[in-house]
């Protein structure tokens, strides 16, 4: 199994045509200037965490934007030069979208007619910004190595003036256009001709907007952090937009829960009451190599969100109910070593499953149920093919809750089911059909073996059952 994450690939979505159909025409527009220097960081920096097939999305739309100068085309022409089917360029679009590469509007006009899309080209972060980021930086260095890594921060390093030995002669504007008079600068310049430095209608000047990307808001619970917290102590002026961002990335890259969040920012505050998110970044890192003695984070061991868990409150009165809340509290490298009877799980899995944790944004809980599904349908083995398949459909339907990724795998039996056998054909023409009697509720459906004909299912089931059961009485 590769473990390059430059190599992981979203799944093709089956009802990929819902949202995106050859004859539908597209333009490319950007309100940044792109330069070549942003090649560089694309893909030195960018390649790592997207794979070269989103690169690849990228600067085709790149050269669409320089050649076409705003007309529309349908998506075959897309298709015709990255040589690749409509699937592969919707999946790798979303790793764009994700990564803050890229912007995507689409208008609908009438259910028969193609739908319009536009694809906004944002610049990449200055490698300065890469690098102080609180998550790109750090999943870099995963996955490139240490080697690798230093050279590359060196490659987008520079040297620095030394101040004690040089002195600043720079000439300021009004130095050098001292002999020009204000009123020979405006004259003429009326109302009207002021009017002539705005865009035309329907049009903004370009400008070098910084790349973005999001994080869910349920990545951590704000409200729990400002409850333990004195305004007296941290002023809620103090924690700016870009301080909340930064600790809500902090929070999902180092697994930081409210309260030990709360410590940290108490512990950078300065006089004034102003929060320097280079300090709170140290602080974190900080934090983290305490609670994990300097291993590098990751995101497999991180559990579902407070925010995001059906069963917080409630007492488990079925089967299914105890599975949902032991998923939601367990994290998924606990949960295959939990699988496996107690030993560590393979490297390889660990990165398929960090790969979709990152790149589809999918949280903890929904992993889980993801690889208690897998493992149930690919006799106990994570096929990394089916696991890609499905992660990119449940990042479709925006599956946040460990209920709402049951009901999906119930309702979408079959569609995995026939993932499950793409890999058999040609090679297997004869399927041995499983009916058993399913425990839990929420797996009531017929098995097929993909992989082993003589696979016990419902043995897999009683066994995953009894090693779950000992983990959650703490034997």
């Amino acid at each position: 199994m590769e473990t390059n994450m430059a190599e992981w690939k979203v799944g093709a979505m089956p009802h990929h045509w819902k949202e995106l159909l050859a004859v539908d025409r597209y333009m490319v527009q950007s309100r940044t200037a792109l330069h070549d220097a942003d090649r560089k960081v694309l893909t030195m920096l960018y390649q790592p965490l997207i794979g070269h097939r989103a690169l690849a999305l990228y600067m085709t739309l790149w050269g669409e934007l320089e050649l076409l100068g705003g007309r529309e085309v349908t998506h075959h022409r897309l298709m015709a030069l990255m040589q690749c089917g409509l699937p592969d360029i919707y999946s790798e679009r979303l790793k764009l979208e994700g990564i803050g590469l890229l912007n995507t509007y689409v208008h609908a006009p009438e259910a028969e007619e193609p739908k319009q899309f536009v694809y906004e080209l944002r610049p990449p972060l200055a490698p300065d910004q890469f690098f102080r980021d609180e998550m790109l930086g750090v999943f870099l260095y995963r996955q490139v190595g240490r080697h690798m890594f230093a050279q590359l921060n060196d490659c987008f390093a520079c040297p620095v003036v030394d101040e004690t030995k040089f002195t600043r002669v720079t000439r300021a504007f009004s130095d050098v256009f001292s002999s020009v008079h204000a009123e020979q600068i405006v004259a003429g310049f009326n109302e009207e001709a002021g009017r002539e430095l705005e865009p035309p209608d329907g049009k903004v000047h370009m400008g070098r907007d910084e790349a973005s990307y999001a994080l869910d808001d349920g990545v951590f619970d704000f409200e729990l952090f400002f409850a333990g917290l004195s305004k007296q102590m941290v002023p809620r002026r103090a924690v700016t937009a870009k301080v909340k961002e930064a600790i809500k990335k902090l929070a999902f890259l180092y697994g930081i829960p409210p309260l030990e969040m709360q410590k940290i920012v108490l512990g950078v505050i300065d006089p004034a009451y102003e929060i320097d998110i280079d300090a709170l970044r140290r602080a974190a890192r900080e934090w983290y190599e305490l609670e994990h003695g300097g291993a590098a984070p990751r995101l497999v061991e991180r559990v579902q969100p407070l925010a995001y868990r059906t069963m917080e409150h409630i007492e488990p009165r079925t089967k299914e109910e105890a599975l949902m809340k032991q998923l939601e509290t367990i994290s998924p490298r606990q949960l295959l070593k939990e699988i496996s009877g107690g030993a560590e799980p393979s490297l390889a899995d660990l990165q398929l499953i960090e790969d979709i944790m990152f790149q589809q944004q999918l949280l903890p809980g929904v992993v889980n149920v993801l690889i208690y599904y897998v493992m149930l349908r690919t006799n106990m083995k994570l096929s990394k093919k089916y696991v890609e398949k499905i992660a990119s459909h449940w990042a479709r339907k925006k599956v946040r809750t460990v209920k709402e990724a049951m009901e999906l795998a119930k309702e979408e039996a079959k569609t995995y089911q026939n993932w499950a056998n793409e890999k058999e054909k040609g090679t297997r023409t004869v399927r041995k059909v499983v009916r058993t009697e399913i425990v839990p509720d929420w797996l009531n459906m017929d098995y097929s073996q993909p992989d082993d004909d003589d696979f016990d299912v419902e043995q897999a089931r009683k066994e995953l059952e009894e090693r779950l059961k000992k983990y959650r009485d703490g034997s």
